[in-house]
């Protein structure tokens, strides 16, 4: 099978590797799409260090079931499916099935350098972990599910029913996400701060109020919306000025998901966070139940999440669709690498 690996910090290649074998609880997934993550983008430079060379990436994906393990059912094969890449072992299942990312020996597809991952044409997938794609939702729209997912799992863990406000720094691929996931739990002002003006434009088609931080402070910028201060904010860069940013706009006893991953060290000023009695709350991936219920959404936003796709490249132009998202070319949503060979 072919696979796109990272070969050098700086260095994608497409390659041949060996088909893989299923365990007997497992099953073969056929990848179909599979979406470049920001986080791929930073393990491709090095930059957080969570990924390394010799290593195939990718966690946002769909495909069809191509064969399956002794252990199960072999009515799978030919399901359009994504996959959860939370990988829980199974003596670990019974307590941390829910919350996957607890279990001390948890993995996820696509960060663990040791399981090949959905930018190869094939990858091993516990049965335990597979989700349905509706038969009548393009397979493309699959690998939005995982960030999409990433979104819910913010807001469940910090929103309130009675929010009507919130600040996203950061309108990328999670950011875009966020704005869907707010709107659809009844959030009626989503505002994003975004430098991309293709990236504004774009959460505004999603019915967010996007601002250009480059043009005036962020307070300035919630001012002349008449919101000066918020309760709920999303920070989906993950730098240190971002968190500063976002816990700056925040009433006292406001709440802020830090959900980008940006710099692996964050540095804020202890003041802003403690004698305003703000908080903030880590989000990273998802329970089962909330990657359950990111699928859901794929009938029923159909047409939305078709405008989160921004371009669709075949596997021999994905190194430099890598190197172009690297460089930081301005793609205002996101692409998605087409591994099937038709």
């Amino acid at each position: 099978m072919r696979a796109l690996m990272l070969q050098a910090y700086g260095d994608m290649v497409v390659t041949e590797l060996p088909d893989p074998t299923p365990g007997p609880d497992d099953v073969i997934v056929r990848t179909a799409f599979t979406g470049i993550c920001g986080s791929d983008i930073h393990g491709y430079t090095g930059a957080n260090g969570r990924r390394v060379p010799g290593q195939v990436m990718g966690h946002e994906t769909s495909g069809t079931v191509e064969s399956v393990g002794a252990d199960v059912s072999p009515g799978l094969v030919g399901a359009h499916v994504t996959y959860n890449p939370v990988v829980v072992p199974p003596d670990q299942v019974k307590d941390f099935g829910e919350n996957g990312t607890r279990a001390p020996g948890s993995y996820v597809i696509g960060v663990a350098p040791q399981h090949v991952a959905a930018f190869a044409q094939r990858v091993v997938v516990p049965a335990r972990n597979l989700v349905p794609v509706p038969e009548d939702v393009p397979l493309r729209l699959g690998a939005l599910v995982e960030p999409l997912a990433v979104a819910l799992q913010a807001t469940r863990r910090t929103m309130i029913a009675s929010d009507r406000i919130a600040l996203i720094i950061g309108g990328g691929p999670i950011g875009q996400s966020l704005v869907l996931a707010l709107r659809d739990a009844g959030v009626e002002h989503v505002i994003v701060s975004e430098i991309s003006e293709s990236r504004r434009r774009l959460v505004s088609a999603l019915g967010g109020i996007p601002v250009d931080p480059m043009d005036g402070s962020l307070a300035g910028h919630l001012e002349r919306l008449d919101h000066p201060s918020i309760r709920l904010a999303f920070d989906c860069v993950g730098a240190s000025s971002t968190l500063q940013d976002a816990l700056d706009a925040l009433q006292p006893g406001g709440v802020c998901s830090l959900v980008g991953m940006l710099q692996p060290q964050l540095s804020i000023l202890a003041a802003a966070l403690t004698t305003r009695e703000r908080s903030i709350v880590g989000t990273f991936a998802y329970t089962t139940s909330t990657f359950a219920a990111a699928a859901n959404l794929l009938p029923t936003q159909r047409t939305t999440l078709e405008t989160l796709i921004s371009e669709v490249v075949p596997l021999t132009d994905a190194p430099d669709a890598f190197r172009r998202l690297g460089a930081g070319e301005d793609v205002p949503g996101k692409i998605l690498v087409r591994l099937t060979d038709d």
